[in-house]
């Protein structure tokens, strides 16, 4: 089992920057496919970016390609979001999310462990 927690969010002007942190329990960590998600007030939660267990296959939704940047450190148990250039369209409650596996879901309900997510507001 897999216990995770974000941070880093905050609130940040038009084409800032920010990196999000997920720290995650358990020494089996590095079995489990990460996913950052975001659910902005009405909206479903959706996919923002996900990473191969070894970190060496990476998946972006087609709203954040080119300026956000998922990676991880399995020696750590961390994941990161790097995201920069940011737009008020970014704002959202962050969520970190794992799944043990060898594909990268991309559907809220393909992940088991969840964080309790960090919210990113950006000012226009």
């Amino acid at each position: 089992q897999v216990q995770l927690v974000e941070s880093g969010g905050g609130l940040v002007q038009a084409g800032g920057s920010l990196r999000l942190s997920c720290a995650a329990s358990g020494r089996t960590f590095p079995d489990y496919v990460a996913g950052w998600f975001r659910q902005a007030p009405g909206n479903e939660r959706e996919i923002v970016a996900g990473i191969h267990r070894s970190g060496g296959i990476t998946y972006y939704a087609d709203a954040v390609k080119g300026r956000f940047t998922i990676s991880r450190d399995n020696a750590k148990n961390m994941v990161y979001l790097q995201m920069n250039n940011l737009k008020p369209e970014d704002t959202a409650v962050y969520y970190c999310a794992a799944q043990l596996g060898l594909h990268i879901p991309r559907q809220r309900d393909e992940y088991d462990y969840w964080g309790q997510g960090t919210q990113v507001t950006v000012s226009s």
